[in-house]
């Protein structure tokens, strides 16, 4: 019996060892730049502990992590940087990240406020522009109610989401694995509907390209690049979206 209690004895005094060598996390603060431009619009991601912070307007941001953690810095306008984080920089007030703009190479799309549309034909594309009661997108608005928070007469998003697809194509029309030399965003833009980013996961226009711009730093999301893989894409941009969604909140 003393034997037992001995060994448990040791075994507990060496995990309470073992527990207190190990790494903790600390809070650290930062702030990303740019000498060109002001830095905002930014997500912070540790790869290790998959939490993250938005960066504030200033460019600041507080995030727990410890020593030979990643971080990873997505944005719209910056180029993606991974920083693997050292003892030094738990020493002083904050660490600075510098970043690069960000020069999409892939499709140079410029979508202007009053995008003018090619008609299908003089016979068939005036009925499906013209505007019903009967529909909801062309039923008068009733000002004493709440809003629905949609935009009167705005862009149609549905069809530049179509024609950045067709831009895409267009140099390679008969090439059907053109998305292996595509980024994951540009995959999901080409294979995936709007209506899932827009409803599905509740994503705002301006939030879409941030989204997938955040799902890329993830190592696996090249392996669901394949039209087989069609479901798994979906259900990995559902989770990356409660991560994204978390991440976007802490930063207001």
């Amino acid at each position: 019996m003393k034997f037992k209690i001995t060994i448990l004895s040791l075994a507990l005094l060496c995990g309470h060892f073992l527990f207190a060598q190990s790494p903790t996390d600390k809070l650290i603060k930062g702030q990303v730049r740019n000498q060109l431009i002001p830095v905002e619009d930014v997500i912070v991601f540790n790869t290790k502990h998959h939490t993250g912070a938005a960066v504030n307007a200033y460019g600041s941001f507080e995030i727990l992590a410890s020593v030979n953690d990643t971080l990873v810095f997505s944005s719209l306008v910056f180029k993606s940087k991974r920083m693997i984080l050292k003892e030094e920089d738990f020493i002083g007030s904050k660490i600075v990240v510098p970043l690069e703009i960000f020069t999409n190479e892939l499709a140079e799309i410029v979508i202007l406020a009053k995008k003018e549309v090619n008609p299908v034909s003089s016979s068939t594309q005036k009925y499906v522009d013209m505007r019903f009661f009967d529909d909801p997108l062309s039923s008068p608005k009733n000002t004493s109610m709440p809003s629905d928070q949609t935009i009167d007469k705005g862009m149609d998003f549905v069809r530049i989401y179509k024609d950045v697809v067709k831009t895409m194509r267009k140099d390679v029309p008969g090439k059907k694995d053109f998305y292996k030399d595509t980024t994951f965003a540009d995959y999901v833009i080409s294979h995936v509907n709007y209506s899932f980013l827009s409803n599905t996961l509740a994503l705002h226009d301006d939030q879409i390209k941030l989204f997938l711009v955040y799902c890329e730093n993830d190592s696996k999301s090249r392996t669901f690049m394949n039209p087989s893989s069609e479901f798994q894409l979906l259900d990995f941009l559902t989770t990356k979206n409660k991560e994204f969604k978390n991440i976007s909140s802490s930063g207001k």
